[in-house]
């Protein structure tokens, strides 16, 4: 098979379904175990997706804790009417909905600027060696980290190793600094 986003969003999806609930459980425990040895820990804002279940995404339930322990400003993305990403804080009043698209996203809340963010982590099906991610296609992250700061650091969680390159990468698409696995972390 021909390794174009296309062809791969329907390969990595299709591997993660097959994963027990088990397998995905103790996974998403090891990435989040991994993430301690990112060199983040001094930063401030950090972006986190919530996983969207129906697609076995990887669940950062495990990583929030922690950053809540470390007292970190957790920020969660919000779809607008535009269909552009907003980040609005976590606190104890923040209600979760989802949206049409089945993402659980904050209701409603404080919006943060994109430029205070320090790290985003991207929901993706994959990467490859390179960092180039294998998302759902629809373009928000890449869309959204061009208005965040430069330096912003970009990370993915994934259940699988990065493949060796990804067909059809497009100027638009802008890969990540890491990639966290059960198994390691990747630095592009």
């Amino acid at each position: 098979m021909k390794e174009t986003k296309e062809n791969l969003r329907l390969l990595f999806l299709e591997k993660r379904l097959r994963l027990s609930p088990k397998v995905r459980e103790e996974s998403s425990l090891a990435i989040a175990n991994q993430c301690l040895k990112l060199p983040i820990w001094e930063l401030e804002y950090f972006h986190l997706f919530l996983p969207i279940i129906k697609k076995a995404e990887v669940n950062t339930s495990f990583f929030l804790t922690i950053l809540q322990e470390r007292n970190k400003h957790i920020v969660l993305p919000k779809v607008t009417s535009d269909d552009s990403l907003t980040s609005i804080l976590l606190n104890n009043s923040t209600k979760i909905i989802k949206n049409k698209w089945e993402i659980p996203e904050p209701e409603r809340g404080i919006t943060i600027a994109p430029s205070m963010l320090d790290v985003v982590f991207i929901p993706l099906l994959g990467c490859d060696t390179f960092g180039n991610r294998v998302g759902y296609g629809k373009g928000f992250y890449d869309a959204f980290l061009l208005i965040c700061k430069p330096e912003v650091l970009k990370i993915g969680f994934s259940f699988f190793e990065p493949i060796k390159q990804v067909q059809g990468i497009r100027p638009e698409d802008i890969p990540l600094d890491y990639c966290v696995t059960p198994k390691r972390i990747h630095q592009f």
